[in-house]
């Protein structure tokens, strides 16, 4: 057995419960472990960010207001425009619409957006309590679309025994003459037909663009058919960019949906009040229009036998 000295070294290591020699150093690395950090002070006191809390009340307020925008909104943008569809009907309801009271000369118009017709079904209305009498159908587009059921529904509708005319959707990007002379190529109007109709419902990139073509297409049409030219547009779109003297000498179309009576103040010949009729024979939805007149006026309206356009 060695005998330690009595003197022990300041740096010699000391032997823990386990028998393990500990070093100086391991226990000054240790020591420290069991030390308070001191507080950070006032610096670390201004270096918080203070959070402010929103009143529950005022939550409520503000998911209120934002509730109250959207059903303003909807209801501008969605209900208000089609509200008289869901208006009790105190008139006389008949094809799926509450017609307009005072008249008794009823029409509509399609497009290839009704597709195929059944004219023998649809023959039916002419002896209805509320008699359709007249047809408009679309033959054209621009200075070169051809509504592709133009030529068959046209002829369906002379065979049929319905009054018929034909439109035409005007681009006003191209050429107005171009478009003229499209029309005149694709429609061959007979007598006892209703005088060629100018659908205007786009501006273009400048109102007396817009004007000077229109006047243009009225202006060639009116001197091939020797008739008339049949204005179509909204009452905004008509009293807005086609309200003068020159637009004012032709028959007006005027087509103001969802109302009980017509707002425009001047003379209109047709109204297109609705795009939700519903007829048999077609199975979408249809535009029904009134003639302002009665139907001996219509036919009046109509090219005659004996017009210079079918003596030249």
């Amino acid at each position: 057995m060695v005998q330690e000295s009595p003197l022990m070294p300041v740096n010699k290591p000391r032997r823990n419960s386990a028998g393990r020699m500990k070093s100086p150093s391991a226990s000054r690395r240790t020591g420290g472990a069991g030390r308070k950090k001191k507080p950070a002070g006032k610096k670390g006191k201004r270096g918080k960010k203070r959070v402010w809390n929103m009143p529950g009340w005022l939550q409520y307020v503000a998911m209120g207001s934002v509730a109250a925008l959207f059903v303003i909104g909807f209801y501008y943008f969605f209900i208000r425009p089609y509200a008289y569809r869901w208006k009790p009907c105190y008139g006389t309801k008949a094809y799926g619409v509450c017609l307009p009271a005072g008249y008794s000369v009823h029409g509509f118009d399609i497009s290839h957006h009704q597709g195929d017709i059944n004219w023998k079904e649809l023959q039916k209305v002419q002896n209805a309590p509320f008699p359709v009498r007249f047809v408009f159908m679309k033959a054209s587009e621009g200075g070169d679309f051809s509504d592709t059921t133009f030529i068959r529904n046209f002829d369906r509708a002379r065979q049929y025994g319905f009054i018929r005319g034909a439109y035409h959707f005007f681009n006003p990007n191209t050429d107005a003459a171009r478009q003229a002379d499209f029309f005149i190529r694709s429609v061959k109007l007979e007598p006892g037909d209703l005088p060629p109709v100018l659908d205007i419902e786009k501006v273009g990139d400048n109102e007396l663009e817009l004007r000077k073509g229109v006047k243009t297409w009225l202006r060639l049409i009116e001197r091939h058919y020797r008739v008339k030219p049949i204005l179509y547009a909204s009452y905004k779109f008509k009293e807005r960019y086609l309200n003068d003297s020159i637009f004012n000498t032709y028959p007006y179309w005027i087509a103001h949906y969802y109302v009980d009576s017509v707002r425009y103040e001047g003379e209109w010949k047709f109204w297109q009040h609705t795009d939700g009729g519903t007829l048999p024979g077609i199975r979408e939805q249809v535009d029904l229009n009134v003639f302002n007149g009665t139907l001996d006026e219509l036919k009046r309206m109509t090219i005659l036998p004996d017009s210079a356009f079918h003596k030249s």
